[in-house]
């Protein structure tokens, strides 16, 4: 049964897969705006917590202390990204995903899934900029992330999850400010050397 998060989720899977199946391998070692990651270390992120929030949205624990290595081993992982992708729409839609507190999380289930909602939707950017890739959000989900994130950036910040707010000016798209609230620079691009 669908709810708003798992419809804004199944938009923001359908903008995220085609930047993930447009990585090529040689990009792997390329950076990303998230300084600690490299294009295949920003991956395997964003699989793990594909995969785990399916089982944070059954009121589940999960572990982000180890990321496995979901893409280094070869064979289809593009397929894969996608059935993992439709498998946490698939969880954020089960009857009663936001109701509650998540036990993994300690926070409101709809939180949590809003926590989804935002790394698919930042990720994605952060791999489609690494990699020369157009991408634009799924605008339907921009009110809810920007009033999320407003909420648990000072959190987030604290926990290491978020840097500085980045500078913006004023009037700019709900798209800038979510990623200037995460630390990000908008305007990011990889360096170029030679």
């Amino acid at each position: 049964m669908a709810n708003e998060i798992s419809v804004l989720l199944e938009g923001a899977a359908r903008e995220a897969r085609p930047v993930v199946h447009g990585v090529r391998e040689e990009q792997f070692g390329d950076p990303t705006p998230c300084s600690e990651y490299d294009v295949r270390a920003l991956l395997n992120h964003l699989f793990h917590v594909v995969v785990s929030f399916q089982a944070l949205a059954a009121k589940g624990t999960a572990d982000f202390s180890v990321t496995p290595d979901r893409v280094g081993g070869g064979g289809d992982w593009r397929g894969r990204f996608d059935d993992e992708t439709a498998r946490l729409v698939a969880a954020w839609s089960a009857p009663g995903a936001l109701e509650g507190t998540s036990q993994g999380m300690g926070l409101p289930q709809a939180t949590v899934g809003g926590m989804v909602l935002g790394d698919l939707t930042v990720h994605a950017w952060d791999l489609a900029r690494a990699t020369g890739q157009d991408f634009a959000p799924y605008e339907p989900s921009m009110p809810v992330l920007v009033a999320g994130w407003r909420e648990l950036a000072p959190t987030g910040r604290k926990m290491g999850v978020f840097g500085e707010p980045f500078p913006v000016p004023e009037g700019a798209s709900p798209f800038t400010e979510l990623l200037a609230l995460s630390g990000r620079d908008p305007d990011w691009s990889p360096a170029v050397t030679g």
